[in-house]
């Protein structure tokens, strides 16, 4: 993530600019219609400074084409980041679903949504956009009927499946938000993300199924749902055909879906209503709540998935992030499904039944763009080319990378074997709290280097700086520093649901000097000035300078639970000498600890004082 956002640019930068030029049937008009009202933009360069430096213009101009309004908004954007206030395309309305589904029907109903590559390798199922809608509209008369509230939030804990998708879509279609928990996750980690959003309904399934292996998704939810008194209800769907035990509060989604009408009238929703939650673990542990709002979001989704891919009409777009991430809201999602677009709902893992699993998949549903993590890609690397070579994957014409920086040998296997050495791999830099991809090798102009395991290009409204640790920006060369985004753009998160006061510190203060406790091992006899030098040394070199602790604290033992997790927030009110802060210490295994600590700290100040005395 980024860690803050120092300068707020509400400002209007008026440019006077002509209109393009050079190779009309490969200008930025054919590149993006909307280019010809940005006078004087003549490439795809141009396109990008002016979305920087006359951000609203850009943006007013591609929120109006690119999404569908029930009521035009009247203000581009209202930011200030000094607050963690962000609003944009205030006094619009809209619906998320009609923008992913209705509009398409309207004009291709038949044209496929979603190919669902099921755990059981070929046999996907083909959902086209009017099968989608009308999943949607049942499911969503099944949730209005069952007393889901406009501003509710739903959770769902399901596999990758269009019943996933469209218990999303259903949520959006009624005003409640959503609450997607990976499928993978314990029955604590569900009901704490249960309990903080305030969910009274769960959407799940009796089992999961992935690389040939079940898993009872409905006894978690049983589990998580004890301690969880919000939840009045759990709908669940059967993904096999193993029963399960259904209690007073559970529902049979299927078999209410099928009472209800294919009809379901769409929320109007305002543009910074609440689209979904989305959490993420903090440093202490406790998962952030993202929140996520409605048209900003839809539209940097849709926009990214369209340039930084170079999506055309008619690609099958292959993105094998679970639903549970944010990757597979943006990718496999609402990107793709605002753009029009077939979507590929990937169940199974790279290696089942076997390592060709991915390539199997690109030949059978002839792929163009496939979007995968580089942790999977180094794994496939070591089965050897084979997999890969005995499939043919002549249709694909892109390669995305996400989730991590992916590493020059990987890359280049990746660009060389998956992609014949003709496909560009766009490796992408973005977060939960981006809402979408803010840095890659494309959009550029069409023969623009790509160098191996770098994202290199920032995206249309967005603008990075470096800053070094007192929060001034680096401009110079060869120096390294903390990445930050000095403007705002739609697709960024709006607040940590109940907590923007954490929002703030979080993202958009100057991060204070680092502070480290450092407990050595038994017997280890060294003075505090060399371990410092040592460790700073080390972390300079393995991280970056920028990172290197300002203070070193040597104790003998930190503060920890019975359990033995460390108490940071014990630990960082001590360095923000609020010891009235400390709050109850009684869960700590040896509250004397605590004693210790500040006794060490203290003698800190006094050493830093004695240095400041002439």
């Amino acid at each position: 993530m980024w860690p803050c956002v120092v300068s707020s640019f509400s400002r209007r930068l008026v440019a006077s600019l002509g209109v393009c030029g050079r190779r009309k049937c490969c200008g930025t008009a054919a590149f993006m219609p909307e280019a010809p009202a940005f006078e004087g933009v003549r490439s795809r360069s141009e396109l990008r400074d002016f979305s920087v430096s006359d951000s609203e213009r850009f943006w007013a101009a591609v929120g109006n084409q690119r999404l569908s309004w029930i009521s035009p908004f009247h203000t581009v954007q209202d930011c200030d980041l000094t607050q963690g206030r962000i609003k944009w395309f205030e006094g619009g309305k809209l619906n998320v679903s009609v923008n992913c589904l209705d509009r398409h029907v309207h004009t291709s109903p038949d044209r496929v949504a979603l190919i669902w590559e099921r755990d059981e390798q070929g046999s996907e199922v083909k959902y086209t956009y009017r099968e989608l809608l009308e999943m949607t509209c049942r499911l969503g008369n099944v949730l209005r009927r069952r007393g889901v509230k406009r501003g509710d939030c739903v959770t769902i804990y399901m596999p990758t499946c269009p019943l996933a998708v469209a218990a999303m879509l259903a949520c959006a279609r009624i005003g409640a938000a959503h609450n997607v928990v990976f499928a993978g996750f314990s029955a604590d980690a569900l009901a704490e993300r249960i309990r903080d959003a305030e969910s009274n309904t769960v959407i799940t399934v009796n089992q999961g199924v992935r690389g040939g292996k079940f898993t009872e998704l409905k006894k978690t939810v049983d589990e998580a749902v004890q301690s969880c008194p919000s939840v009045q209800q759990v709908l669940v769907a059967m993904r096999t055909d193993t029963p399960v035990v259904m209690t007073a509060r559970d529902v049979a989604m299927e078999e209410e879906m099928l009472k209800e009408d294919v009809v379901c009238e769409p929320a109007v929703m305002n543009s910074e209503d609440v689209l979904f939650l989305l959490y993420t673990s903090g440093s202490t542990g406790k998962p952030k709540g993202i929140v996520h709002t409605q048209a900003g979001y839809l539209l940097y989704a849709a926009l990214t998935h369209r340039y930084v891919f170079s999506y055309h009409d008619g690609d099958v777009f292959g993105c094998v992030a679970d639903i549970g991430w944010i990757t597979g809201h943006s990718y496999t999602v609402y990107g793709p499904l605002a753009n029009g677009g077939t979507t590929v709902l990937f169940e199974s893992t790279p290696i089942y039944p076997d390592p060709g699993r991915y390539w199997n998949t690109v030949e059978r549903l002839k792929i163009n763009q496939f979007y995968g993590a580089p942790t999977a890609i180094r794994l496939l690397l070591k089965y050897g080319d084979h997999w890969v070579t005995k499939y043919d994957r002549s249709t694909l014409k892109t390669l995305g990378s996400v989730g991590e920086p992916i590493n020059t040998e990987a890359w280049e296997w990746y660009h060389r074997v998956v992609g014949d050495g003709r496909c560009p791999v766009v490796d992408t830099w973005w977060q939960t709290e981006t809402g979408g991809i803010c840095i890659a090798p494309r959009p550029s102009e069409p023969d623009a280097e790509i160098v191996p395991g770098m994202a290199m290009r920032p995206f249309f409204g967005i603008k990075p700086v470096l800053m070094d640790t007192e929060g001034k920006v680096l401009t110079s060369n060869n120096t390294s520093g903390a990445l930050c985004m000095a403007q705002p753009w739609p697709g960024m998160a709006r607040t940590i649901r109940n907590n923007h006061q954490r929002f703030i510190e979080t993202y958009y203060q100057p991060y204070p000097g680092v502070y480290a406790f450092v407990v050595l091992k038994k017997n280890i006899d060294i003075k505090e000035d060399d371990l410092s030098r040592q460790l700073n040394k080390m972390v300079s070199k393995k991280i970056a300078k920028y990172a290197c602790p300002d203070v070193i604290q040597l104790a003998n033992r930190l503060p920890k639970t019975r359990s033995g997790k460390i108490m940071r927030r014990v630990l960082r009110k001590v360095v923000e000498r609020d010891l009235d802060g400390l709050g109850d210490l009684s869960t700590l295994d040896d509250p004397t600890a605590v004693q210790e600590i500040v006794e060490g700290h203290n003698a800190i100040l006094r050493k830093q004082q004695q240095k400041q005395q002439p």
